[in-house]
């Protein structure tokens, strides 16, 4: 697991959230995939979807680049009520889904001005054609000097969606 969905992991369990971390690089057990395999993307989203949940008043899912495309994608299909984007990879060749549509009550896109993988300006085409919140900061596409500002910006994020909520995470 990394540091920033570490991180991020501690903020939900102090909202007192159940936190599953879905583990992309192997499944089943022992099965080892590379992430950069053709298709891989879609597959994670095939994995997300069929991942058992606990019962739940309130989902969120959180993903940073393959990974906040996965989230996005799945959300088309799971009852999602926030979506958390980090550097997400979308509007890239090779991914099955072009132009991915949020079905989240609220989504938020944090995304690194120096980020040389996933052009920034993919994450502000996202927002402005979806309507979401948008932060672009100054980061790569790790955003690990910007650690400290995600974290505030996942806290603010969850404290609103639970107050706007009908129940708690």
């Amino acid at each position: 697991m990394g540091s920033k969905i570490g991180a991020l992991m501690t903020v939900a369990k102090s909202h007192d959230a159940q936190v599953i971390s879905v583990n992309y690089r192997e499944d089943p057990p022992g099965t080892i995939h590379d992430q950069d395999a053709a298709g891989e993307a879609d597959r994670r989203v095939a994995q997300l979807q069929n991942t058992p949940l606990p019962a739940h008043r309130q989902l969120v899912l959180v993903g940073s680049s393959m990974g906040g495309y996965v989230s996005t994608v799945a959300s088309q299909h799971l009852a999602v009520d926030g979506l958390f984007l980090m550097a997400p990879a979308f509007y890239l060749a090779g991914y099955a889904d072009q132009d991915p549509a949020p079905r989240a009550r609220t989504s938020l896109v944090v995304h690194g001005w120096r980020d040389d993988v996933v052009p920034p300006l993919n994450s502000v085409k996202f927002a402005r054609q979806h309507c979401c919140e948008l932060h672009l900061l100054d980061g790569d596409h790790r955003l690990n000097e910007a650690l400290p500002k995600i974290v505030q910006q996942f806290d603010l994020f969850l404290q609103n969606l639970l107050a706007t909520g009908d129940a708690q995470p």
